[in-house]
């Protein structure tokens, strides 16, 4: 498993905070690898929605239901004949910050009052 050989490797380096970009890839070994963050003490942060509910410490990720509802948007317009190479290419516009609290617990780690009212949401 390169995912465990990779993850030994962040232990031993000393490293106190992980950034989590969840691609493709990693994304399937999510679980594994917010297990081994809380079994290591690791801070951690996901540029992924979910990542926080998952077990992670925070995530900042672009807003699943807003993608959604963009794609629906395109489908629809695609159905009532535009050319896809006409839409435009749009960007996330909306973003959630989540915090989990338990993990901050486990962790021993106090989240600054600033940082929590911040948070769209706060897993407890």
């Amino acid at each position: 498993m390169e995912t465990v050989a990779a993850l030994d490797k962040i232990a031993a380096s000393g490293i106190h905070a992980f950034w989590y970009a969840g691609d493709s890839v990693l994304r399937a070994r999510t679980a594994d690898i917010v297990a081994f963050l809380r079994d290591h003490k690791l801070a951690s942060i996901g540029a992924i929605a979910g990542f926080a509910e998952d077990g992670g410490l925070a995530d900042y990720a672009a807003d699943e239901q807003s993608a959604i509802d963009k794609t629906a948007s395109y489908v629809d317009r695609i159905l009532k004949g535009a050319q896809p190479s006409d839409l435009p290419v749009e960007e996330p516009t909306k973003f959630e910050f989540v915090i989990n609290l338990k993990t901050a617990k486990a962790l021993g780690i106090t989240v600054p009052q600033s940082l929590l009212i911040r948070a769209d949401r706060l897993i407890e």
